[in-house]
């Protein structure tokens, strides 16, 4: 099957949608697709086109044998709302003829990532033109994540654009997305349940599993075995609400013993830096390399999932699935009732968002009792391992795929268990949980 991926974030950039999309993209070429992928040069999360690419003229490549077109865009130095919108019209118009140029391949799926849905017309226009399947994506509602985040303000553009936004929902022909809640605010947008599926992010299990040995990183960051590590690692934006962390940081300042380590990059990282800058129990650092990945997520004896309270079920936050998979425990910040704080709370710990004393409590809990650390770590591993691997969930996807062909599909009912006994074969930690509770096996329709 010949498959188009048309969306504004790829490899090599190491976290968020470009990360989930190019190992998409990656897989269905190995299930023995045809993949395309048209995208923008790497810039994300520092905001800075990556070098030996240029944000100013298209180039063409092949990743791990998938054929890759970037197209021209424009980045902010410091994004706001306003440069954010004409950020992403800049890729949306530049990326026009490399789309275009696509027709003479005539792919059978036309598939639109989301963020950014301004891509999603010329995605829709050109299925229809080549009689493709049209497939969206939605990694985060964008539309609304700007307006209910205060990053848009304008109560009519708000208006208008999930207007728009629900008018170009209903007219592909799949809407995926990442969580049920996600799930459930497609159908509200007027998407038929018939062409919802759910297609989770996911994690490489036999890539991030529980290390038992001393952490390099505790060596290069001058950190003490006997203190705890709390850590943050992924983007450093609006949406995060990490500023909560800082609060929690100050708070605990006397605590020898903890010490915070964030990881990443983005757009309030300075920010960030400057309210940590008097603290000694703050380190900061770049994201790692993914060969360094699994060092790093086992730095943590307390994983920390910060979210800003009118962010719930907006977004599901990706870098979950790592902390999960680490076997170390998370403090995830999330109100009651929403899919975050449902998928966590049985194998973690769910704070109120933005809640600096509640979020420094359970901190100081977590520190005062390994046992429980070491349950909850163990459960959060076991329910990575069961519900989150690429080849369950990019599986499934497959499946989807040929069932739009037309071809008959049966799943496998003990394909979860073939799954976890295979990294267990290859030599990979397999932790057991007692809060696991399987997902039931969806009908693909």
């Amino acid at each position: 099957m010949r498959i188009l991926i048309y969306g504004l974030n790829y490899a090599p950039e190491l976290t968020g949608t470009g990360k989930y999309t190019a190992e998409m993209a990656e897989a269905l070429q190995q299930q023995g697709h045809d993949v395309h992928v048209v995208c923008a040069p790497p810039y994300y999360p520092e905001w800075k086109i990556a070098k030996d690419y240029s944000g100013w003229r298209s180039s063409r490549e092949t990743r791990n044998h998938v054929r890759v077109w970037r197209s021209p865009l424009w980045v902010p130095a410091q994004p706001s709302g306003l440069k954010r919108m004409i950020h992403l019209a800049s890729f949306a118009v530049a990326s026009l003829p490399a789309l275009v140029a696509q027709a003479w391949w005539r792919p059978d799926i036309v598939m639109s990532i989301a963020p950014t849905m301004l891509n999603a017309p010329a995605a829709l226009v050109l299925a229809r033109l080549m009689g493709a399947h049209s497939w969206l994506h939605i990694q985060d509602f964008e539309v609304d994540a700007a307006f209910d985040l205060g990053l848009l303000k304008s109560p009519r553009a708000g208006r208008f654009a999930r207007v728009v936004e629900s008018a170009l929902l209903r007219r592909f022909n799949v809407v995926s997305t990442i969580s049920d809640k996600m799930v459930e605010r497609a159908i509200s947008k007027g998407v038929a349940p018939s062409s919802v599926f759910r297609l989770p992010n996911w994690v490489d299990i036999s890539a991030i599993y529980p290390l038992d040995r001393t952490n390099k990183f505790r060596d290069e960051l001058k950190i003490a075995e006997s203190a705890k590590v709390v850590l943050y690692s992924g983007n450093m934006g609006a949406k995060q609400g990490i500023e909560v962390l800082a609060g929690a940081a100050n708070a605990l300042a006397e605590r020898q013993d903890i010490v915070f380590v964030f990881c990443g990059n983005g757009a309030t990282k300075a920010e960030l830096q400057k309210c940590c800058e008097h603290l000694p129990n703050c380190r900061f650092i770049p994201l790692q390399a993914a060969e360094r990945l699994n060092e790093l997520l086992n730095l943590a004896d307390i994983h920390v999932l910060p979210q800003r309270g009118d962010a719930s079920d907006l977004v599901m936050p990706s870098k979950l699935t790592g902390m999960f998979a680490s076997g170390r425990v998370v403090i995830a910040m999330a109100r009651p009732g929403t899919e975050l704080h449902s998928v966590v709370a049985p194998r973690g710990v769910v704070v109120p968002p933005e809640n600096v004393k509640a979020l420094s409590d359970a901190i100081e809990a977590l520190v005062a009792d390994p046992e429980l650390r070491a349950i909850l770590g163990a459960d959060g591993r076991a329910f990575a391992e069961l519900n989150l691997s690429p080849a369950w969930v990019l599986g499934r996807l497959d499946e989807k795929l040929r069932v739009l062909r037309g071809e008959r599909v049966t799943r496998r009912l003990g394909e979860r268990k073939e799954v976890k006994a295979a990294a267990s074969a290859a030599g990979v930690p397999s932790t057991g949980g007692s809060a696991v509770k399987l997902v039931e096996i969806e009908k693909i329709d």
